[in-house]
Order: C-alpha cells, then sequence, then structure tokens
C-alpha cells in the first residue's frame, strides 16, 4: 500500500512534467473506484494545473481556474506519465493529456484508490481531509501534540501512532520501524508512555519517515516509463517483516503479533 513517502515521492515525481501544463483531453476508462469518479471532471479539459501538493496520503492538484483535483492511491494505486500512442493497461481508469504531449495515468487495479474534481471551495476543507492531523514532518507535529491525545488513551501505542487525526502518514511499516528506534514496545498503552520517550518517537517517526522519502526521491528514476511499476524506495528495514530473524543491533529474534488488524514487529531487548 502506498504510505505518505510513497506518496510524496510521487508528488514530486509529476510536479515538473504536469505543473504549467494545459489540460487538453479528460479521457475516463473506468468510474467504480472507492468513491466514483467525479461526473464534472470533464470540465476541467482546457485548465492548467498550476501546482502539486500533499495533505496526509492525499495528492491535491491546483487549476488556474478555480477548483482542483483530488488523487489518493489506494492501495495499489500509481501516478505515470506516458506517451498517448501507449496502449492503456488493464487497470488505466483515468488520463488526462497535458499541453506537453504526454500523459498523466491513474493505475490502480484493486480500485481503491480517488480521483474527485473538487470545482470550488478549499480541498482541506473536504470531508475527507477535514479533522486530519499534524503533518508528520512539520514543526505542529511535536511532543505535546503527541501528549494531548494520549492522556487518557488505554491503546496500544502502535495502534495510536496511526490514528490519523493524532498525526498524518504513519503508516504500518513507518510504526513498527519509529517505535523501533524510539526504544518501545508496540504494545505499551499510550498514556503510560513518558513525555521523554514521546520526544523520542516523535524524533523517531520524523527520521524514518525523512529518510524513506529521501530515499524514495533517489530510487524512483523515471515517471516517464510507462511500461515498469514505480520504484518507490528500497531501504533497510530493522524489524517490519523480520520474524524470527536476529535484530541487527543485538541479535535477540524479532517478535510479530497482529495489534489493530495490522502486523506488528518488535525486538523485546532493544524495546522495553
Amino acid at each position: 500500500m502506498p504510505e505518505l513517502p510513497e506518496v510524496e515521492t510521487t508528488r514530486r515525481g509529476v510536479e515538473p512534467h504536469v505543473v504549467g501544463k494545459t489540460i487538453r483531453e479528460v479521457i475516463i476508462r473506468h468510474r467504480g473506484l472507492r468513491l466514483p469518479v467525479s461526473e464534472t471532471l470533464d470540465q476541467i479539459a482546457g485548465d492548467r494545473i498550476t501546482g502539486v501538493r500533499r495533505r496526509a496520503k492525499y495528492l491535491i492538484f491546483d487549476l488556474k481556474k478555480g477548483g482542483s483535483l483530488l488523487v489518493h492511491l489506494g492501495m495499489s494505486g500509481s501516478l505515470r506519465l506516458a506517451d498517448p500512442a501507449t496502449d492503456f493497461k488493464k487497470h488505466d481508469h483515468v488520463a488526462l493529456t497535458l499541453s506537453s504531449g504526454k500523459q498523466l495515468r491513474f493505475h490502480d487495479p484493486r480500485r481503491f484508490g480517488i480521483f474527485l474534481h473538487l470545482s470550488e471551495g478549499d480541498p482541506l476543507a473536504h470531508p475527507l481531509l477535514k479533522g486530519l492531523g499534524p503533518e508528520p514532518l512539520e514543526d505542529e507535529f511535536n511532543t505535546e501534540s503527541l501528549a494531548k491525545p494520549f492522556a487518557k488513551r488505554s491503546i496500544a501505542i502502535k495502534v495510536a501512532i496511526m490514528d490519523p487525526k493524532v498525526v498524518v502518514g504513519v503508516g504500518n511499516i513507518y510504526a513498527s520501524e519509529a517505535l523501533f528506534r524510539a526504544g518501545i514496545r508496540p504494545a505499551t498503552e499510550a498514556s503510560k508512555v513518558s513525555k521523554p520517550r514521546l520526544a523520542k518517537l516523535t524524533a523517531a517517526i520524523k527520521q524514518v519517515l525523512a529518510e524513506s522519502i529521501e530515499q524514495g526521491g533517489t530510487t524512483l528514476r523515471d515517471f516517464l516509463n510507462s511500461d515498469g511499476e514505480p520504484g518507490y524506495f528500497s531501504q533497510r528495514l530493522m524489524v517490519y517483516e523480520r520474524k524470527g530473524e536476529p535484530c541487527r543491533i543485538c541479535g535477540t529474534k524479532i517478535q510479530h503479533a497482529v495489534m489493530g488488524q495490522r502486523s506488528t514487529y518488535w525486538c523485546p531487548k532493544c524495546q522495553k
């Protein structure tokens, strides 16, 4: 599933190819995504893309005439630039032909993605975005922003930091990796984690996401190649999907459990 680093990598990858370009044609091959593709999407033909932003795992394409496109990659989606003469893949559901001569194609085999036209208003006020927590790489995400919602919560810290109302974009992989760096066991009750340990966790979340974005930017070589899947990034994970393998720090076998219906991994010696 594309997480925040993959989405940010996608934003950085497509931005230079779409900003300033006019949308010459809108092609809708399948409307049946998690939310149906907007009936008004055809109206953006002739408009110009002025910017590409990210909020949580959503991409916002700003349009010159007002309004925006709200895109979510779902569980299997991706955005690629292709030559319009290239045959569509089976799960290419939406394509925007640009004044550059390229097509921006939305590919989503599992159809859990979103491709919406917001004709007016602030996209950040849309129900899908309104009420989300702070961005993890911004200053508003800090020890206090974690301590306040955790004060009376007895749920596992791993589950708590994956709540998008607390902080956005901390997906399953990054939650496990950040807790390892902070030395906190994922089953620890959120309300029982001290402020000094929350400070370590905040720093760890920022570090693991920033590093993953940096690696994504260097590994995703070519958004103009429509024949392959986005490379995103490869990284040296410390605990995730390493059940039974030795900890890279102390050699203890990595443990595994299901928390909040998600696979969770930790080192019983390095994490307390």
